[in-house]
């Protein structure tokens, strides 16, 4: 396996990709809306036709902008449709997204059949290209690479500001309410930084590497620790961890693990995000494993279930 200097940037770039994922997605895992990450995915492209007509450009910050609304659309409308019908969450999550795309291809063919208008346009990215594009240019850093940093610094301010309200808002929302922490902003609030993250991790690495730093990394996390704190440094290591080891099996052992196990020609390096995503899955096993073997023999099922939802203590 020969390291380059692509694979340091493919490296850090996940990485700075996974930390602004994995911030609020911990509060998405505790909160049971992991799940958002992937409605977002699909609600965008009515924001994506819009942008497009509000410019007639299919290259422009306007498409980027409908496509955070769009996102942030989704999570309002899973709310209100929670709220007014009570049904459950993720039936209320998949009426919101399918509604929207569908809205979305009725536009695009009424308005934008002549242009080749996709989410695949803005949100799905390839870390490979992105990055091979920035060693053939005069720039200091990859472009994905500094996007993701800026979300990160914007979602690490906002939790580090509001955390206690977070805290509140996620565990007990009653109590929140009635010590003026403002539950339901808080949530709107998540729900932007969220569709924000989403966006710009779509643009970067695609629809599977973002899903997988939003979830599981805390769902790895919430095996080993009951509280929030270190719930969510362990996320972040989780998230890092398996972006290094996820590259470095792409780029070295799944090409030849093949060959060795269906006697196939070594393919070389595969798709970093599936490799990192295969990792986080398989620390998710060791996670599951672990707790069986820790817990076993205890009888204590409430003690299992306290460590799925790290207290805020």
């Amino acid at each position: 396996m020969t390291w380059l200097e692509i694979d340091t940037w493919i490296v850090l770039t996940a990485s700075m990709v996974a930390l602004a994922c994995v911030l609020p997605g911990c509060f998405l895992f505790l909160s049971r809306q992991s799940m958002i990450s992937h409605g977002i995915a699909h609600a965008v492209l009515p924001g994506i036709v819009i942008g497009h007509l509000a410019t007639g450009m299919v290259e422009t910050p306007a498409l980027f902008i409908g496509a955070i609304l769009a996102g942030v659309t989704c999570a309002v409308l899973t709310k209100f449709l929670q709220q007014i019908s009570g049904v459950e969450e993720g039936a209320a999550l998949g009426i919101s997204f399918t509604t929207l795309f569908a809205i979305g291809l009725i536009l695009q063919r009424l308005f934008a059949d002549h242009v080749h208008i996709e989410p695949s346009h803005i949100l799905m990215g390839n870390l490979e290209t992105a990055i091979f594009d920035f060693t053939l240019s005069d720039q200091a850093m990859p472009e994905t690479f500094w996007r993701a940093g800026i979300v990160l610094f914007v979602n690490l301010s906002f939790i580090l500001l509001f955390f206690k309200e977070l805290k509140l808002a996620t565990f007990d929302p009653n109590h929140a309410d009635t010590v003026e922490a403002h539950p339901k902003v808080m949530y709107y609030a998540l729900m932007t930084i969220s569709a924000l993250t989403c966006v710009i991790a779509f643009e970067a690495v695609g629809s599977i590497l973002v899903v997988a730093m939003m979830i599981l990394p805390p769902a790895v996390a919430s095996f080993f620790t009951k509280n929030l704190k270190t719930f969510i440094a362990l996320s972040v290591l989780i998230a890092l961890l398996g972006c290094a080891l996820g590259h470095i099996c792409s780029i070295g052992v799944f090409g030849k693990l093949s060959g060795v196990l269906f006697q196939l020609e070594d393919i070389g390096s595969t798709n970093t995000a599936g490799g990192i995503t295969l990792v986080l899955c398989l620390f998710l096993g060791i996670g599951i494993l672990c707790r069986k073997v820790l817990f076993i023999g205890s009888g204590s099922q409430k003690l299992s279930n306290d460590t799925a939802s790290p207290k805020t203590q």
